[in-house]
């Protein structure tokens, strides 16, 4: 049984990694953190988890079991601190906050508004997403999380293959339930009563998870050089939007083509999706709906084109294949484990 430490088990994320791990065959959590909860028992503060009576909350700078390993559901300046402590001491660390995705310092910096104070790991962290780096993460140490928003927007692009030489232009406009946006804010534009019968835009032209999506999504092909070195790959425009519901992301992905669509690009998604246990390629875009995402690992997708435009439509439920899910999914190739292990059962 793998011991599964959680640092930040009382938000939203932390208590998503619980409610899965609950029915996981091979891990257990068995220390959870929240300065805010310390002390008190997990179903306390959360009474639909009965299973973790017995588990209580413990402090930040408590020392976790030795042999465990930790998911960090922490905000970036406070992973940036314990990351290269842990790896220290041995422990294999996943971290979902945004503090090791973007490979050159100068960009998060930028994006993120923080300094990077660890950057020299950086050459040993692998970007968690299955898909792209399977073998890589089987081997790592340290896994970085990929962000809910560019896990719905990569994974489609990528997919693509050699065709993405022949992008002129991409435009993602994204919709996320209120977890997604606002799960480690207190910007009282995310409270109910603001989101409540309402719809806006945010962080327009600046959004942290902008250089994730052009960076993973533009991966290993020939026009791809990193966005600080001046990158001649198809320019990209991402908006995020707020919906009034708890948790999904809707995206639609505007692809402008040099010339014409790739007659085979179709087959040729849904061909990969056939090879991934979590991708779902649907016949038509209209058939792609946060309803049958939810509460799943799922990624939804599927592509119309007309004329030299292609339009993707993908939806994930940001906290599980946004967060929690893929996390977990992570720890299974780490540990050679079946990769579904713990995510196909219901919650």
């Amino acid at each position: 049984m793998i011991p599964v430490s959680i640092f930040g088990a009382g938000g939203l994320t932390g208590r998503e990694l619980l409610t899965w791990l609950r029915h996981h065959p091979q891990a257990r959590p068995v220390f959870v953190t929240s300065d805010q909860h310390a002390g008190k028992s997990v179903s306390e503060i959360f009474p639909e988890l009965p299973e973790y009576q017995e588990l209580r909350f413990s402090k930040h700078t408590d020392p976790c079991p030795a042999d465990s390993l930790c998911f960090l559901a922490t905000p970036n300046k406070t992973s940036m601190d314990m990351v290269p402590a842990l790896l220290e001491k041995g422990h294999r660390v996943i971290d979902l906050s945004g503090s090791f995705r973007i490979p050159e310092k100068s960009l998060f910096e930028q994006y993120y508004g923080l300094e990077h104070t660890c950057h020299d790991l950086m050459k040993e962290v692998v970007y968690g997403m299955p898909e792209l780096f399977r073998d890589q993460i089987k081997g790592a140490r340290a896994v970085a999380n990929p962000g809910c928003y560019p896990t719905g927007s990569i994974l489609p692009l990528f997919l693509m293959g050699e065709h993405r030489n022949q992008i002129r232009s991409v435009i993602i406009d994204a919709k996320s339930g209120v977890s997604g946006a606002g799960g480690r804010t207190e910007d009282s534009g995310f409270a109910f009563q603001n989101v409540y019968e309402n719809f806006r835009a945010y962080k327009i032209l600046k959004h942290q998870h902008t250089p994730e999506i052009q960076i993973y999504a533009m991966q290993g092909i020939n026009r791809f050089r990193s966005p600080d070195e001046g990158s001649d790959a198809p320019p990209l425009v991402f908006t995020p939007h707020l919906l009034p519901l708890y948790r999904g992301i809707l995206s639609s992905i505007v692809i402008e083509w040099q010339d014409a669509p790739p007659r085979n690009l179709s087959q040729q998604l849904q061909a990969s999706a056939d090879n991934e246990p979590f991708l779902r390629f649907y016949e038509t875009p209209e058939e792609v709906e946060l309803r049958k995402v939810q509460n799943t690992n799922f990624v939804d997708f599927s592509v119309r084109s007309l004329g030299n435009i292609s339009i993707v439509v993908s939806a994930i439920d940001n906290l599980v294949k946004g967060a929690a899910g893929q996390a977990i999914q992570n720890m299974n190739l780490m540990y050679n484990l079946a990769e579904t292990s713990g995510l196909l059962a219901s919650r």
